[in-house]
Formats: structure tokens, C-alpha cells, sequence
């Protein structure tokens, strides 16, 4: 694996806290630990592509007024569901 910006090799593996608007606009969250890749060359320090279709989903298809200000992604993605998956993606 490389590095998306600078194309170095071998980018880290680890967990990062982040902030998250949520999809009705009228609230942001804190979340930690969210699985992201560090480059250790250039500094930059993301959240994979994947992860991030994930959490944009989670956050559609949870009771957005049960999520707390502050969680953890595994907390996030424990939460129950309204609907089993996103039926807006096509």
C-alpha cells in the first residue's frame, strides 16, 4: 500500500478522533477512534474510503437524535438500525 499523497510506502494503520456533521446539518459529533491510515513521510492522516461509505450510511440509518455528541466508530456502527441498509445509493 502507498501513500495517497505522496506515494511513499507502507502508510500506518491507526485510529484517529474526528469531528462529523450529521446529515441533517443541525448537530456535529465527536468521533474517536475512527480506523484511519497515517503516512509517517508526508503527515497526512485519513480515513479510507471504505470507512467512510460506512459511517455516511451508519448515519442515515440510525435514530439520529440516540446518537451521543461523543462516541466511538465501534459504538457508531453498533447502534441499531431503521432500515437495513441505504436505499439511496443505487
Amino acid at each position: 500500500m502507498k501513500c495517497r499523497w505522496c506515494e511513499v510506502e507502507n502508510p500506518i494503520n491507526r485510529t484517529m478522533t474526528t469531528y462529523w456533521e450529521l446529515p441533517s446539518g443541525l448537530r456535529a459529533i465527536q468521533l474517536k477512534a475512527v480506523p484511519s491510515i497515517y503516512c509517517s513521510h508526508c503527515h497526512i492522516e485519513e480515513v479510507d474510503e471504505t470507512i467512510l461509505e460506512e459511517l455516511e450510511d451508519q448515519l442515515l440509518l440510525v435514530d439520529e437524535s440516540a446518537i451521543p455528541d461523543e462516541t466511538t466508530y465501534e459504538q457508531l456502527m453498533k447502534m441499531p438500525r431503521r432500515l437495513k441498509r441505504n436505499y439511496f445509493k443505487l
